[in-house]
């Protein structure tokens, strides 16, 4: 055999060696890619996303849309090299470390009971946060969701209670609580009155202290709403809290006359607290790209995704830059007129 012939063989060798590798071989990396847009104020699968009872709710058009990311890989379905390379050659997928999706020791069942959780809570933050600035009433109540083995409120409080006052107080928000702790001496007694079961009961416990010395009990607060009508979001598989302005802006649409959009096309994401800030997600390109690919021309940013996002932008999208649901509202009203010269716009800075 002639050296050149060799080598071609060697060389064959090495390449299908090097590909059963590649397909065979997995590596602790998520491949992440633009998922489904699903309009807020449209249907899926032939039901409507928002669906509200016990109000007049009003037509509309155009698209509200949150956007999603799809990851591949994870523990127990790690993606191979060549997927992984694959990723890497492509501009509109991101390749990340398996664990800044799944932290160590977590499953992806796990992860995924984390997301359906924070999906729901950002729905009830979302409806919060579009009523507060309709400026509908409705009532906010702090409760235990669960407390801190070692600290004074464990065995004390049950999950689910309603912390009705503290120290004759009332428990409006998670801050008045905490506040009122902190008022207190390490080892001085602090008393609750929670509502369990539809009774008012008191509950007293000594404060101990925290790391830095500050006054604590150990209690885990959380937060559930009585909102004055039913707001219920279908959205399929779809988890995690990214959506929620989204959410806000299509309960927003339906509660008051008009077309928020103009009847355009409009996608955005960010998380949202019940008194309406806005917060960064993750996948920010990605979601830009699934964005375009449905049709928006205007995407919603939160202010904090910017920077990120500029280096991305697909041709045809103009970035909104949004801290507010309020600055969000004012932003779709410059969408829908056209004045798109008032519109704030991302910036590296």
């Amino acid at each position: 055999m002639s050296r050149r012939a060799l080598t071609l063989m060697v060389a064959g060798f090495l390449t299908l060696a090097l590909g059963v590798v590649g397909t065979l071989v997995p590596v602790p990396y998520v491949v992440l890619s633009p998922g489904p847009t699903e309009n807020t104020i449209g249907q899926v699968k032939g039901k409507p996303v928002i669906s509200i009872t016990g109000r007049e709710t009003y037509p509309t058009e155009g698209e509200i849309s949150l956007v999603t990311v799809a990851y591949q890989g994870g523990p127990g379905s790690r993606i191979d090299l060549f997927t992984a390379l694959r990723g890497w050659l492509d501009p509109t997928i991101a390749v990340v470390p398996e664990e800044t999706i799944f932290p160590p020791a977590t499953t992806a069942e796990q992860v995924e009971e984390q997301n359906t959780q924070e999906m729901t809570n950002s729905q009830d933050d979302a409806t919060a946060a579009a009523l507060t600035e309709l400026k509908i009433p409705f009532t906010s109540i702090i409760t235990v969701a669960g407390t801190e083995k070692g600290l004074p409120a464990h065995g004390k409080f049950t999950q689910g209670d309603e912390i009705v006052s503290v120290d004759g107080v009332p428990g409006k928000d998670r801050e008045t609580v905490s506040a009122a702790v902190r008022k207190h001496k390490v080892g001085e007694q602090v008393t609750f009155v929670v509502k369990r079961g539809g009774k008012e009961m008191t509950v007293t416990v000594p404060t101990a202290a925290a790391g830095d010395g500050t006054p604590i009990v150990g209690i885990n607060m959380g937060i559930t709403y009585r909102f004055p009508f039913s707001v219920n979001i279908n959205v399929g598989d779809v988890g995690g809290p990214s959506a929620g302005m989204m959410f806000s802006l299509g309960i927003m649409d339906k509660l008051t006359p008009g077309a928020m959009t103009g009847g355009k096309s409009v996608a955005g994401t960010g998380t949202i607290t019940p008194d309406g800030r806005v917060g960064p997600i993750g996948g920010i390109q990605q979601k830009m790209v699934g964005a375009r690919e449905s049709g928006a021309t205007f995407f919603l940013t939160p202010a904090q995704n910017c920077a990120e996002a500029l280096g991305a932008v697909p041709d045809g999208l103009r970035l909104i830059k949004v801290e507010t649901l309020h600055g969000a509202v004012q932003a779709m009203d410059a969408v829908r007129t056209g004045s798109e010269a008032a519109l704030p716009a991302c910036s590296a800075g």
